[in-house]
């Protein structure tokens, strides 16, 4: 088993044992495309790994063997393209099959990958282009993403080529056409060719709450750090199907569509959606026979809303949301209805999996589980000194200078500085606040910059947003501080109602009521704003921030 290389145990007997014994081998050459696909493919020729299919009938089977010709093909024309050794190159392919195999071959060379998602303006793409110094782009032919590279890519000084996948456009290189013209082999890189697995292999532009967007790097050891995320938080299964519903511009992909997954030999089930039905999702679901599932609550949210009985989920032996937290409320009837408790896990594009609830773990209702193993992971109050239980703190992770874990980030690619500031004092500092109860389990609370001071109060979004929505009308929620001139902030609720009901004073009342009943009474919303839907990323996350920089724009043109 490939997965016996990397880990002296693979198997433990509680939670306790894998935190304390959970080790990682870490090859001084570790490469992913080397070492993993190439390595599936010799072992076992046959072996099956990835399932595709999209909203138009179109369906592709490839096996190890076939990720790793392509892989070859495509990393020959990379380098015929001038990509090398620590060369930048963005992919913008949301959920298309190319971007397993461009993945596979960039690293294979040793280069950087930047994943992007298909919401970029023409702005977006100069800046990540001019400052991570792409050399090419790697794009869908989808009329908006398209259209803005063009008009970005004369002002990117260092970018020498343009592919596109799907369908052929004027003034770009075709992706199969141009693969079809070089050989299916590929020699693996040495001496000073061949990346070492402190080299940087990815990077992630994530925004903070000022400023331009921060670039994320991850060495080419990160892979074997999402080994925890998908064997043992995920329980994938050897040749079995795994479905995490992301786009690949988002970190969750990494998270749940490629590294961990393939380590330990699961099939990955992707499904090109052009938008989120939650119907078609089900469907395929139980079609294609999905083993392993992991989406965002939102989305576990809107399947709920369906006759969900109605299909048959038997075939799904383990359930995972992340990428918010997950309100009692879904996991409740999501058990239900299908006899599965969701495991929540949390962590960021930093990092691989920082809290789960582990295969050893009993699933509660809010709770985000117990800290991964190779992690030191402590809630600190505003003093530095750990949280005593049941007080709200900030997470952070110990040791990051001296032993940093594998799998987290190494810094922020050309910012020494930055990197310095976030990595090179005692821990670092997620900005991500919880609570830990007297077992030792971690209960998400929100964003530091999320939470709404109002009137001398600190009120994390997460609790008054599950109440609200264990109200009957309330499908969808999004809590967020709106500006007040008297009490400096206060809590708003944007909703979006279940079938059946219509806006009205008395249901805002109704539900305000609710809610003073179900949590403490000063955090009930004194704003109420329905809509038909909130905002979201590709990947489902609603977007919090876009609902608050509105409300303060609309408070500054008054």
């Amino acid at each position: 088993m490939l997965l016996e290389k990397y880990l002296p145990r693979t198997e433990f007997e509680s939670y306790e044992d894998f935190k304390e014994n959970y080790k990682v081998n870490v090859p001084e050459n570790f490469n992913f495309g080397y070492d993993v696909v190439d390595e599936w493919a010799r072992l076992e020729p046959e072996k099956m790994a990835l399932v595709w299919c999209n909203d138009h009938g179109e369906e592709h089977k490839f096996t190890f063997t076939e990720i790793s010709k392509l892989s070859n093909r495509t990393a020959n024309y990379f380098k015929a393209k001038g990509v090398k050794k620590g060369s930048v190159v963005m992919l913008v392919l949301r959920r298309r099959w190319e971007y397993w195999v461009c993945a596979t071959a960039l690293h294979k060379i040793g280069a950087v990958v930047i994943p992007a998602t298909l919401l970029l303006s023409k702005k977006d793409i100069v800046y990540r282009g001019n400052a991570a110094e792409i050399t090419g782009i790697v794009c869908i032919n989808d009329d908006y993403i398209a259209e803005q590279t063009e008009l970005a890519a004369p002002e990117i000084a260092s970018l020498k080529f343009k592919t596109i996948v799907a369908d052929k456009r004027d003034g770009w290189d075709f992706f199969e056409d141009e693969i079809a013209k070089y050989p299916d082999t590929f020699e693996r890189p040495t001496g000073e060719d061949a990346n070492k697995w402190n080299d940087i292999m990815l990077v992630y532009f994530t925004s903070g709450t000022t400023g331009m967007p921060k670039m994320v790097q991850h060495n080419f050891a990160h892979p074997l750090g999402h080994i925890v995320t998908a064997k043992y938080w995920q329980q994938v299964q050897e040749n079995k199907l795994h479905m995490s519903v992301s786009d690949s511009g988002w970190a969750k992909f990494g998270w749940g569509k490629i590294y961990g997954q393939w380590i330990c030999g699961a099939t990955i089930f992707a499904y090109d959606m052009d938008k989120f039905v939650p119907l078609n999702l089900l469907k395929k679901i139980t079609e294609y026979k999905v083993t392993t599932f992991c989406a965002p609550p939102t989305m576990f949210r809107f399947m709920l809303q369906e006759d969900v009985e109605k299909f048959d989920l038997s075939c799904i032996k383990t359930c995972c949301i992340a990428g918010e937290p997950l309100n009692p409320q879904v996991f409740n009837d999501w058990y239900k209805l299908t006899g599965l408790k969701l495991r929540e896990g949390f962590g960021q594009s930093e990092g691989t999996v920082l809290i789960a609830n582990f295969k050893w773990l009993e699933p509660s209702a809010g709770s985000t589980g117990k800290p991964a193993p190779l992690y030191d992971i402590k809630v600190i109050n505003e003093n530095g000194e750990e949280c005593k239980p049941g007080e709200e703190g900030t997470i952070i992770v110990n040791d990051v200078k001296s032993n940093p874990p594998v799998g987290l980030f190494t810094g922020y690619y050309h910012n020494p500085e930055m990197t310095e500031e976030i990595l090179g004092g005692a821990y670092y500092d997620t900005g991500d606040v919880a609570v830990v109860d007297e077992d030792g389990n971690y209960w998400f609370m929100g964003r530091n910059d999320d939470v709404i001071k109002c009137s001398g109060y600190r009120i994390g979004p997460f609790e008054v947003e599950s109440a609200v929505l264990e109200h009957p009308a309330v499908v969808e929620c999004a809590i967020t501080g709106a500006p007040d001139p008297i009490r400096g902030q206060v809590v708003k609720a944007t909703v979006v109602l279940a079938k059946g009901y219509t806006p009205s004073d008395e249901l805002t009342k109704e539900i305000q009521e609710h809610v003073k009943h179900v949590t403490a009474p000063y955090k009930y919303p004194r704003i109420v704003e329905y809509v038909e839907e909130l905002p979201k990323t590709f990947s489902g996350k609603i977007k919090r921030k876009e609902i608050h920089m509105k409300d303060m724009a609309k408070a500054e043109n008054k």
